[in-house]
């Protein structure tokens, strides 16, 4: 369908907020420079300023965080793991860029940077892990993509910046098909083409830069040696797992051995630095207290994503047998129940998951969703307008915005939200009925 034209009769001034979504990327393609590179001090070609690679990363990492369930609610672990970032990120090549490091509820096995310098790593990668060090040499991996500017690399070869230009984010849960329907289903978005794969190039990069910083911030080589060899072994004979950790960041037995040589002969005098096995296990001890019940989230996110809901039901209740208050668990099931169109299920699912995390935003988007086919209006809108204000930037939450006040036959609120998402989205299902529904009630004369 081709995009709808627009001439208002009662307008509605778009924000300055909204006109930096509509063009901030679409400028970043406008104009082409080069760069030294500030690893290597090489000129490159660099279409992305770091002014743009930080305000890429404030609008977009939010999204990404809040479809992996948030940011743990175990505030020490999350403070254990941003001070084991920032004391190598302080010896970085970019040192003055806003980084911080978290811990997030999803269950998968993965970590992931954005190029501003927001780091995150999975419930499910930091089980995996063993020691501070093997913590360490994951989060400098993902530092040396930041400091490579691998990403703004990405973009500046074109391969992502169309994917931004005019401010839609890419749906969450592409690990799947059927994850992808459901999250476009719902209206969630996420950020998953700024988490695209890295090549094989950036990938050795990042594992010569993260070894150095690790070695420099104290720990012991090995353990990025002990990192490597979890996530290859873990390639071999667990791919379902770990699949989109693979997808981002492509691993070999050559990545292994190269990081076996580096430690024996450049890095052979920290083999005495400290691993800090036993600092690192009291620090995760909450999760791994709940490690059964993490495994079961885990196979049910995997039924889900073959769309076999019913064996994903089953693990996910054993799941929550164990660990009745957990968020991620609560809201994937929550899904898993609205994808089987068992909407009272889903509401409670979903409305226990706001008891249990107030302040993650996902749960009143499915929560709203689900009202909405029970048409019980009043209540959606307030749910919309909860998650809008712990995560704007969604244009599907002013769509469903506006779907609520036309449901409580308040026509010109709801015609304002309307416009509201035509300014940002002007194709698909939910572009064509807000335009409709703006003709049908006068506001838009139709061309």
């Amino acid at each position: 369908m081709k995009g709808i034209p627009l001439q208002i009769i009662k307008p509605y001034a778009i924000s300055r907020r909204e006109f930096l979504w509509l063009t901030s990327m679409s400028a970043a393609g406008l104009i082409a420079g080069c760069a030294a590179n500030p690893v290597t001090g090489k000129s490159q070609l660099m279409l992305i300023s770091e002014d743009q690679e930080i305000n890429i990363d404030k609008q977009h990492s939010p999204h990404q965080l809040s479809s992996d369930y948030g940011s743990l609610q175990d505030r020490a672990l999350n403070n254990y793991i941003n001070e084991t970032g920032n004391k190598m990120a302080a010896l970085t090549h970019r040192p003055h860029m806003p980084y911080s490091f978290r811990g997030v509820n999803a269950t998968y096995i993965n970590a992931y940077a954005f190029p501003g310098g927001t780091i995150a790593a999975t419930r499910g990668i930091l089980l995996a892990l063993e020691n501070e060090a093997q913590l360490a040499a994951l989060l400098g991996h993902e530092l040396g993509h930041v400091n490579a500017r691998h990403t703004a690399e990405q973009m500046s070869k074109s391969t992502l910046t169309n994917t931004f230009i005019g401010g839609v984010a890419v749906l969450a849960g592409t690990q799947s098909q059927a994850l992808g329907n459901l999250a476009s289903k719902l209206g969630m978005v996420g950020a998953g083409a700024l988490l695209a794969s890295y090549s094989r190039g950036n990938e050795r990069e990042a594992d010569a830069l993260g070894l150095k910083y690790m070695v420099q911030s104290g720990y012991n080589a090995h353990g990025f040696v002990g990192l490597m060899d979890m996530l290859r072994r873990m390639s071999k004979y667990e791919p379902g797992a770990i699949e989109l950790m693979f997808a981002t960041h492509p691993m070999s037995d050559e990545r292994y051995q190269t990081a076996v040589k580096e430690v024996n002969e450049q890095y052979r005098s920290s083999q005495s630095l400290p691993l800090f096995r036993d600092r690192y296990m009291d620090h995760t001890g909450k999760i791994r207290a709940i490690k059964n019940a993490i495994a079961e989230i885990q196979k049910g996110e995997s039924y889900m994503a073959r769309g076999t809901y019913d064996q994903a039901e089953i693990h996910l209740q054993n799941a929550l047998n164990q660990a009745p208050r957990d968020y991620a668990g609560l809201v994937m099931m929550a899904k898993c129940k609205l994808a089987q169109e068992d909407y009272d299920s889903a509401k409670r699912h979903a409305e226990k998951a706001q008891e249990v995390y107030p302040n993650e935003a996902q749960a009143y988007h499915i929560s709203g969703f689900v009202k909405i086919h029970e048409k019980r209006f009043d209540s959606a809108f307030q749910d919309f307008v909860n998650y809008e204000k712990l995560l704007p930037g969604n244009p599907n939450t002013i769509f469903f915005k506006g779907l609520s006040l036309e449901g409580m036959q308040q026509i010109r609120e709801s015609a304002g939200q309307y416009y509201r998402y035509l300014k940002i989205v002007n194709q698909g299902q939910k572009a064509n009925y807000a335009y409709n529904r703006l003709v049908k009630w006068g506001y838009i004369k139709q061309q």
